[in-house]
């Protein structure tokens, strides 16, 4: 094979700690790009290169490689898999014909795996599964193999393994009906099947045959009336059950071990998709894309990474057509065109630019592009877009500050660039607090996050919890005059107005009522008073929180014909707010959360006990294949550090969603906790 019809693009896809990074090393190796294997560990693989990911051991970022192998060329693409660091995986599927669902052998299907793997159905490409870490402790093989059932996968064993743990030798190749034995070397030996297991891989061979049939009803009578299919029959109707997504091809191996990178290779060769058997893309009105290489060149942007030498670069998927150094193609969401200049190709940190032309599938670093960002679609003689996937919501929010009094705007900033890389990250400020909020899919996100700004830009940033946006109401009804009254020579200041206070019902916000009549106060005041109100009650009255769900009824007044004006009667209506409170019952209202929390079925009694800790309201709880998920309402102050703690409840295994559900009377401690809190910071303001 040779062109596009080889090439080969993919994306390794699973949780964190089950060693796509060192698969990846493992292929790199079997394609000559490095002549040893890297190591986790070490710091030394060829694709986690940030300085946070060697210390943490583990990706924060996508990387990226393109190697040659056996006459093709494969784009490989290898996706974080630790939680804080999968909110862009949608997206980055959107490169990708197809995934290598990376599974590990002591572990097995995990809570977070049911996440990776729908995301791999969400983005409608097939997928093979790789077995990893057949070599440690504790692996085995068929509870790992097993737990694919429970993610609705229907697994084709393609190569079993031979031994487990240090026993692991080889691997059986069921179709072939022979031995692979791994050698020091990385190469294979072929011997006849152990005789052990001969039953069991006649067994697996039937399974696969009936599996590949029932994928195709030509198949399917053809099994039924012959009772056999031919080596071509069952290559075909494999490569048509991969490509539909009926079927997932599944073998062992151990990265770290070398052993299984050719086999894996040489699966992707035979059974799964390139470009060109993709179909057609579509855009937000399913308009469709043919995939032609000789056609008008479309690209999508799916990541922005910062290079130190390089700055941003935008990386690309090639849609159709295809592209060089002399391509100019227009931004479909700014309307400008953008010169491409030289596509660089990636390994790791190390980059190639090329001349050559590079056509579907391919994936390549774009330099220099002026206003690109993530997501953007460019296009020549074409009004093809293609949509992009939504990134999920942030889950925990972090407060932060400069080292030294006056770098705001250079904390600010620093972050800024990183939201250009990293989509996932959300930088806002409070308006109620003045706090600058760094908002991102974990704590672990956001504390990487600010190392990487700290040593890009040379700043110090000081992470803090933030404030919880508490809001305040009250229950009492008052009927008050405000008043204000100024003179000292000349011109004095005078508003008065009598104010009835109501509270609303939950959720109703704030109403004004104009019911002056008779001219007490004239027209051109009355906007004022409303607005007095409204700025008294942003300010709150027990904790500095805005006051909602509460009517104020402008029912009478008198006025001055010299001395008032707008801003006397604005500042009577903000007298009448506080005089109201006194009196009306004023109390502190909490956000609520809805908490969703997946954990293997041996954890669910501590987590439920931790919630109810926490105030807790458990509202259901659903287990199916040894993953429990629960439900929750939980006040959000008592889940700000939530996934640290339910790390450790959980050994790594717990993944949770939260999101805003409503607000809800502040139990009587939490109140006096707040408003003595309040008092205390307003007191050293003041001093």
């Amino acid at each position: 094979m040779s062109g596009i019809e080889s090439q080969r693009t993919y994306a390794l896809v699973g949780t964190g700690g089950c060693g796509k990074t060192s698969l990846a090393e493992m292929l790199l190796l079997q394609s000559g790009v490095i002549n040893r294997l890297g190591k986790i560990e070490e710091g030394t693989t060829s694709l986690d290169y940030e300085p946070e990911e060697t210390k943490r051991r583990g990706s924060i970022q996508p990387g990226f490689a393109t190697f040659n192998w056996n006459g093709a060329r494969h784009f490989l693409m290898d996706v974080p898999g630790d939680g804080n660091f999968i909110g862009d995986l949608d997206i980055l599927l959107t490169a990708a014909d197809f995934a290598v669902f990376t599974l590990d052998a002591v572990d097995g299907v995990r809570p977070l795996t049911k996440k990776h793997w729908q995301a791999i159905k969400t983005a409608g490409i097939p997928a093979c599964c790789f077995i990893n870490k057949m070599d440690r402790d504790r692996a085995d093989f068929d509870m790992a193999y097993d737990g694919l059932a429970s993610l609705g996968i229907r697994p084709v064993l393609l190569y079993a393994p031979i031994g487990s743990q240090s026993s692991f030798k080889g691997v059986v190749d069921v179709l072939g009906g022979k031995a692979l034995i791994f050698q020091a070397d990385g190469s294979v030996k072929e011997e006849a099947v152990p005789a052990d297991m001969q039953d069991d891989i006649t067994l697996m061979r039937d399974t696969m045959i009936e599996n590949i049939a029932e994928s195709d009803e030509e198949l399917m009578e053809k099994y039924l009336e012959e009772g056999i299919l031919s080596d071509e029959d069952i290559l075909s109707g494999l490569r048509k059950g991969v490509f539909s997504g009926e079927l997932v091809p599944v073998m062992a191996g151990s990265a770290l071990e070398n052993k299984g990178g050719a086999q894996l290779l040489g699966l992707i060769e035979k059974y799964l998709p390139s470009p060109l058997d993709r179909g057609c893309w579509l855009d937000a009105e399913a308009n469709e894309l043919n995939i032609d290489p000789k056609g008008a060149p479309v690209c999508f942007v799916f990541k922005t990474v910062v290079d130190p030498f390089s700055g941003l670069l935008s990386m690309v998927r090639v849609l159709s057509g295809s592209i060089n150094s002399e391509s100019s193609l227009k931004n479909s969401r700014t309307g400008e065109a953008e010169r491409l200049g030289t596509p660089i190709l990636l390994n790791g940190k190390n980059q190639a630019p090329t001349k050559d032309a590079l056509g579907p599938g391919a994936i390549v670093a774009l330099a220099k592009l002026k206003n690109t960002r993530t997501g953007d679609t460019l296009a020549d003689k074409t009004g093809f877009v293609l949509p992009c996937p939504a990134s999920p919501p942030q889950l925990i929010s972090y407060a932060l500050s400069p080292k030294e009094k006056g770098d705001e705007e250079k904390v600010f900033a620093a972050i800024q660039k990183l939201t250009e890389e990293d989509i996932t990250l959300k930088l806002s400020r409070n308006e109620e607090t003045g706090e600058i909020l760094l908002s991102g899919m974990g704590q672990l996100h956001i504390e990487t996050a600010v190392e990487k700004a700290k040593r890009r830009n040379k700043v110090d940033i000081v992470l803090n919890t933030p404030k919880v946006p508490y809001r305040e109401t009250f229950k009492g009804k008052a009927q008050v005059q405000g008043r204000h009254k100024k003179q000292s020579g000349g011109r004095g200041q005078f508003g008065d107005c009598w104010v009835e206070f109501e509270p609303l019902p939950k959720g109703e916000g704030y109403q004004f009522e104009d019911a002056i009549v008779g001219g007490v106060i004239p027209r051109q005041y009355i906007p004022a008073v409303d607005k007095g109100i409204q700025e008294a009650a942003a300010r709150g009255y027990l904790a500095g929180y805005p006051l909602v769900d509460f009517k104020a009824k402008l029912y009478d007044g008198t006025y001055h014909n010299v001395d008032s004006s707008e801003m006397a009667f604005k500042i009577a209506g903000s007298l009448a707010f506080k005089k109201a409170m006194e009196t009306c019952k004023p109390t502190l209202l909490e956000p609520i959360v809805t908490l969703t929390v997946s954990i293997p079925d041996a954890n669910m009694g501590d987590v439920i006990g931790d919630l109810s800790s926490r105030r807790g309201k458990v509202l259901g709880s659903d287990s199916a294949s040894g993953i429990t998920e629960v439900k929750a309402h939980v006040p959000m102050s008592e889940i700000l550090r939530y996934a640290p703690d339910l790390r450790s409840m959980t050994g790594g295994q717990g993944v949770f969603t939260a999101e805003f559900s409503h607000y809800e009377e502040a139990p009587a401690p939490v109140t006096e906790k707040v408003v003595a809190e309040y008092q205390q910071h307003k007191k050293a303001d003041e001093e």
